[in-house]
């Protein structure tokens, strides 16, 4: 154990175990189970009753869960050198659990190492040195302004939901671990976005946030951009478009108990559940993002030491955090995948779903648990090559120097057929808010946008060109004149540091009124600016006619089209139509009656005139 964390101990011993369940457990189970039948987990005294056993039949050592002998893991901090980029992100993937900072001008990781994890590394011929005098800083949320606690956030959840009831609604998922067992702890939050009075059945966006505690900078970003949809509702044409259109659900705090510890200062990655490793352990709790139903302990890609980082749980879904976000995954999206691994989700599936996590700057993929592609792995790396354009992160599979298992992106798209990626934001777990606010959110806000854009159909809309910008020259017209529409879209906007993506020449666009393809819209061509469509990049123009429009702001929604016949993401723009002036309309009478009146006063000033000279 390093020399830093030599004052933190607890193991879990028998005597601990039976003071849990005697003061905490069985009275919670017992009151549950007369008064509220749908206390979780067990939801029935019978159940609850079963589940005691269990723990306790763990405590003398008789349990058929295969966790290991828990021990607080024998480590030492070290400096993994890399020779290059993908070394080092290799790594990352591999021992992120272990990670206590990256020296990225120096080319080395630190880590916390155990014997096993060096003998590995230095396996792979990689160059690793024991760092003696490695001190962690100290650092508390209270020192970042830029970051909200986990009351804060919630409070500004709640804030949206009162303010717009009809586009955000705040909803209780489950519960954490200490508010299960009766320790306090918190409720499991989702907040959904959408216009509740447009349609239904819309495509859905999954982000979960803050899953492990000591990444600062993941519900900070979860929440700045639930901000700007509903901010930008009614102002903003793509935001406004997406809610009407699309529903974005996000988890912000996935994990509140072990973000508390974290707002603390402590290095704090699982949850606290006090069954694993000691009640008063440091090492306390399991890796949640071990912890998922897919693939959960199949391929050596987790630890059964109940006292290691990357300690997978008892069992699949074992942990109230990652039950509620299974059973919540699984109630907004259908599945769309075969029972078998290697089975393909079918091109036209819908759905997105992105874990938010730090640090690394890396969009990922599945597989995880396997050097071998996923099945869709061309259309999931065309997406990920997108969605990396904007903050030029690196773009690869979600598997590193070794497998993972249990992990968020393998379930969603291995058990639902969502598209799904691992987004590793920065390159600190306690980000600065300099780098927060003016490189990691401006630049990441964009991969966000796009992707609910996309979320309709994943694994076709990327392929095709993006709408990189929507002009006019003003957003007011009057009603009857042409409304002159300018449109750049372009098929390469791909990240290619980890490989080049397939462009072509475009071949057409159109635009849409009020009424989106989905929705049966009427498509209008464009046509290029300067008369053919020859290139990856393309100005396109169009007149729109104004007189069938009605007065008032309409939406114009645009897309282009490659020559692989692939249509991109969609642009918008708002235009608003305002009557002319208002011009005197006279009848056949009434304009000759004004001849009339005309003529007779210029007889009336002739004649005056004439008297005048007279005289």
């Amino acid at each position: 154990m390093p020399a830093w964390k030599a004052d933190f101990g607890g193991l879990l011993s028998g005597p601990s175990v039976v003071w849990l369940l005697a003061s905490r457990f069985f009275p919670r189970c017992f009151t549950g189970a007369l008064l509220a039948p749908r206390w979780r987990p067990w939801g029935s005294f019978s159940r609850c009753v079963v589940g005691a056993l269990g723990i306790l039949f763990w405590v003398v050592g008789i349990s058929a869960v295969p966790v290991q002998a828990a021990s607080e893991p024998q480590t030492r901090v070290v400096r993994v050198y890399y020779p290059d980029d993908i070394t080092r992100n290799r790594i990352l993937i591999s021992f992120e659990s272990a990670l206590l900072e990256t020296r990225y001008e120096e080319g080395y990781h630190l880590i916390e190492a155990t014997q096993a994890d060096v003998d590995k590394l230095e396996a792979v011929g990689l160059t690793v040195k024991e760092d003696l005098f490695y001190r962690p800083p100290v650092r508390r949320l209270p020192g970042y302004s830029c970051y909200e606690t986990v009351e804060e956030t919630f409070a500004v959840a709640q804030g949206l939901t009162s303010s717009h009831p009809d586009l955000a609604e705040w909803t209780d998922i489950g519960d954490s671990w200490e508010k299960e067992a009766g320790l306090g702890g918190y409720d499991i939050m989702a907040l959904k976005l959408t216009n509740s009075s447009e349609g239904a059945d819309k495509p859905r966006v999954l982000l979960t946030c803050a899953l492990h505690a000591r990444e600062y900078t993941t519900a900070a970003l979860c929440l700045d951009f639930a901000e700007y949809l509903v901010a930008g509702y009614d102002s903003n044409p793509d935001a406004t478009w997406l809610l009407d259109h699309h529903e974005i659900h996000l988890v912000l705090q996935a994990n509140p108990d072990g973000r508390k510890k974290a707002e603390s200062g402590l290095l704090w990655r699982k949850n606290t559940n006090q069954a694993y490793c000691g009640v008063t352990s440091v090492f306390r709790g399991a890796d949640l993002n071990r912890n998922f139903p897919f693939q959960w302990d199949c391929c050596g890609g987790s630890s059964g030491n109940a006292c290691a980082n990357d300690f997978r749980g008892a069992s699949a879904a074992s942990e109230p955090e990652v039950s509620a976000l299974v059973d919540y995954a699984r109630s907004l999206f259908p599945d769309q995948k075969g029972p078998d691994p290697s089975d393909p989700v079918p091109s036209d599936a819908s759905g997105i779903a992105i874990d938010v996590h730090s640090y690394g700057e890396l969009w990922l993929w599945p597989w995880g648990h396997t050097l071998e592609p996923a099945p869709n792995a061309d259309a999931l790396q065309t997406l990920g090559r997108k969605l990396a354009y904007w903050n030029g992160y690196w773009p690869g599979q979600a598997v590193g120097l070794y497998p993972t298992d249990g992990a968020s992106d393998d379930f969603f798209y291995g058990d639902l057929g969502i598209a799904a990626f691992t987004l590793e934001l920065g390159t600190d777990f306690f980000e600065s808010c300099s780098v927060y606010e003016t490189e990691i959110m401006p630049n990441t806000l964009p991969s966000l946008i796009y992707a609910a854009k996309v979320a309709r159909t994943p694994y076709q809309t990327p392929a095709g060109p993006d709408i990189v910008s929507v002009m006019s020259e003003s957003s007011t017209i009057l009603w009857g004149e042409p409304f002159a529409l300018t449109v750049e879209a372009d098929d390469s906007r791909y990240n290619g540091v980890n490989g080049a993506e397939a462009t072509q020449n475009l071949i057409g666009g159109e635009y849409y009124i009020d009424v989106p393809p989905w929705d049966g819209g009427v498509a209008l061509a464009m046509s290029p600016a300067d008369g053919a469509f020859d290139s990856s990049y393309e100005v396109m123009s169009a007149s729109l006619a104004t007189e069938a429009l009605s007065l008032g702001r309409h939406i114009v929604f645009v897309r282009a089209r490659d020559a692989d016949g692939n249509w991109g993401a969609m642009g918008s723009v708002f235009v608003t139509l305002v009557a002319p002036p208002m011009v005197p309309s006279f009848s056949l009478w009434a304009r000759l009656g004004l001849v009339l009146v005309l003529l007779s006063a210029g007889f009336v000033a002739v004649s005056m005139r004439e008297r005048s000279v007279r005289r």
